[in-house]
């Protein structure tokens, strides 16, 4: 999640823990700065931008590691406030909890997080909550700037932070039942169009969990779905694009392809741009902005050639998205401007490019 969020949740969970025994607005200001602690892995010198991207989220996430952690950076919470001196075993417990909690909602968003770390090296990542969500995060805020401005612990506020946390959870237990709603109906609605995919996920859009983007991975191309948790099948609109893995053959070997594949789960697509094979991960972003974009290769005259990775710039959205964003949470209908030209019809069967397709020269 966004750090704003993170630092809300963590300002939260410590002054519900710690907020009794040393005040809410000292609780939740340390809170906050514990849960945003196990980002500073954005810090550490990786080798190229894609190990950058694949790899954070990693130890300094791992439930494991801040059980390790928890007691040591517990310990100096202990000696920082003097209220806690005889409280080592709750501060502990508190802080291990903030650490959790960041983990925990980080591996709800579609990124993935390393949660299990070292046991299991493969991230977490439902995607069923977008990055920034407002209301997640507007709850938790509420109470956190309440316990920046009172001095003194009380009931009222003790209640306050528990339903605060309590109504934020229960919006995540939300996002994750939509998710399942809205990939069965995808799911269904493939189907009825003759398509059958190789992978199928979903994720909300930017900034809510009533409207809702499904990715139909299928051989060489993909089908963007945009579904409504509480509209009519009439209400979704449907997009086939070409994935570019035709190319793939001309790149067996290339190590940094092989991290996106692995990363991305095989959501990604390629394309050439400027005489660079560039791949993206469909995951994040929307067609065809994506976030996480990377030059893997060159076209030369020998063929394809390996080069150092380079992320790629993009814009994060194109004309008319706001328009089209509102009015489907509205209840309306829309097709997406930047996609329009690829839109089917679901009701027929949509013809999908097989497995085995027609491959290009090296």
């Amino acid at each position: 999640m966004d750090s704003v969020t993170q630092f809300v949740l963590g300002a939260a969970v410590g002054a519900a823990t710690l907020g009794p025994r040393i005040g809410p607005r000292k609780a939740a200001i340390a809170g906050g700065l514990l849960g945003t602690l196990p980002d500073l892995d954005v810090l550490f010198p990786f080798d190229d931008p894609i190990d950058s991207f694949t790899l954070h989220r990693g130890p300094s996430h791992s439930f494991f590691v801040q059980a390790l952690a928890a007691p040591l950076v517990g310990e100096a919470v202990v000696r920082l406030f003097k209220g806690l001196r005889d409280q080592r075993l709750r501060t502990y417990l508190a802080v291990y909890l903030i650490f959790a909690t960041h983990a925990v909602i980080d591996a709800l968003t579609i990124y993935g997080t390393r949660v299990f770390w070292p046991l299991i090296r493969d991230p977490v990542g439902t995607g069923s909550v977008f990055i920034i969500d407002p209301l997640y995060s507007l709850p938790l805020l509420f109470v956190v700037v309440w316990a920046f401005v009172k001095g003194t612990w009380s009931r009222r506020f003790g209640l306050s932070v528990v339903a605060a946390l309590a109504l934020s959870t229960a919006y995540m237990g939300w996002g994750l039942a939509a998710q399942q709603v809205v990939k069965a109906r995808a799911a269904s609605l493939l189907a009825d169009a003759g398509v059958v995919p190789d992978r199928l996920m979903a994720s909300p859009t930017p900034f809510n969990t009533l409207f809702w983007k499904a990715i139909a991975v299928d051989g060489e191309r993909y089908i963007n779905l945009y579904i409504p948790v509480f509209g009519s099948r009439e209400a979704v609109t449907a997009y086939v694009h070409p994935r570019g893995t035709e190319r793939l053959n001309c790149l067996e070997g290339s190590e940094a392809l092989a991290k996106l594949a692995a990363f991305s789960d095989g959501f990604f697509r390629i394309d050439v741009e400027d005489g660079n094979v560039v791949v993206s991960d469909l995951r994040m972003g929307m067609t065809p902005n994506y976030v996480f974009r990377f030059a893997v290769a060159q076209e030369t005259a020998d063929g394809l050639t390996p080069m150092a990775p380079e992320r790629r710039e993009t814009v994060r959205s194109t004309d008319g998205d706001t328009e089209w964003l509102l009015a489907n949470l509205s209840g309306e209908s829309a097709l997406r401007p930047a996609e329009a030209l690829m839109a089917v019809n679901l009701a027929k069967p949509v013809r999908v490019a097989e497995d085995g397709g027609t491959q290009r020269a090296c």
